[in-house]
């Protein structure tokens, strides 16, 4: 969940989020809301993301805001549970 978390918020393509689904979701204003483990238990959803799944949240009154942001500063908003899983795998990471 912490090396998950830090994929979608943390691991960086030209400062965009690297997993394309991510992108897209963050630059139509979404939040990255939450992770879901054993969310997708096909075989198809444990070969591709160990049944891991994501949640986008979108708040319509702060989609522009939020897309602005992404565009802008390369700021992702996410939940505070990803927050959370994130500053856990800063501390706890050796990569």
């Amino acid at each position: 969940m912490r090396l998950c978390a830090w994929y979608l918020y943390g691991e960086k393509h030209r400062g965009y989020a690297l997993n394309p689904v991510a992108n897209f979701h963050l630059q139509n204003g979404s939040v990255l809301w939450r992770i879901n483990w054993m969310g997708d238990t096909s075989p198809r959803g444990i070969g591709a993301s160990c049944g891991m799944m994501v949640n986008y949240r979108y708040f319509l009154e702060d989609t522009a805001s939020n897309s602005a942001a992404y565009l802008g500063t390369r700021h992702i908003k996410a939940s505070e549970q990803v927050l959370a899983l994130v500053s856990q795998f800063q501390q706890n990471s050796k990569l």
